[in-house]
């Protein structure tokens, strides 16, 4: 019979799991077997920045806290790790350009905005333009037309001169 204690550490960390799964926009899980010590410093720096984190967890106890919150994301095997992220594409950004000069590192899976995401959605989001470059498009779209339209007052203003 396992050791009461044991019991209610173990089921800390899966309330833990589960709590910060009900907190993120974006919960992504990835095999990280095969980085060293400073690449997971470096990996656990650009997340960050993102306003991201991830931690690493026994399967069994992850698999516990996701179907406690009826989520279903299949048997998880082999090491994986998870990161929490506030926002939605920040962590997948984060972690899809790190993969990209450090093959260890390769996505899986994924939970965005409460959806399971598999491996294909988490690429097509890794590659949405950042939320300020997005905010940049959008004001230089407007920029253009209030110009044209200034333009086209004007010239109107000269014909009315005519």
């Amino acid at each position: 019979m396992a050791n009461v204690k044991i019991l209610e550490k173990k089921q800390s960390i899966i309330d833990e799991i589960s709590t910060k799964i009900k907190e993120s926009a974006t919960v992504v899980i990835f095999e990280y077997h095969g980085l060293t010590v400073t690449e997971t410093n470096e990996l656990r720096r650009k997340l960050r920045e993102s306003n991201s984190e991830f931690k690493v967890y026994k399967n069994t106890l992850a698999t516990r806290a996701l179907n406690s919150l009826n989520i279903d994301l299949g048997k998880l095997e082999g090491p994986k790790a998870m990161a929490f992220g506030s926002d939605t594409v920040a962590p997948i950004k984060a972690l899809s350009e790190f993969s990209k000069n450090h093959p260890a590192l390769e996505l899986k899976m994924g939970i965005v905005d409460g959806e399971v995401t598999d491996i294909n959605m988490l690429k097509k989001l890794a590659s949405i333009p950042s939320r300020d470059t997005l905010l940049t498009m959008l004001a230089g779209g407007l920029m253009s037309s209030v110009r044209n339209f200034a333009i086209c007052l004007d010239l109107h203003r000269q014909n009315l001169e005519k």
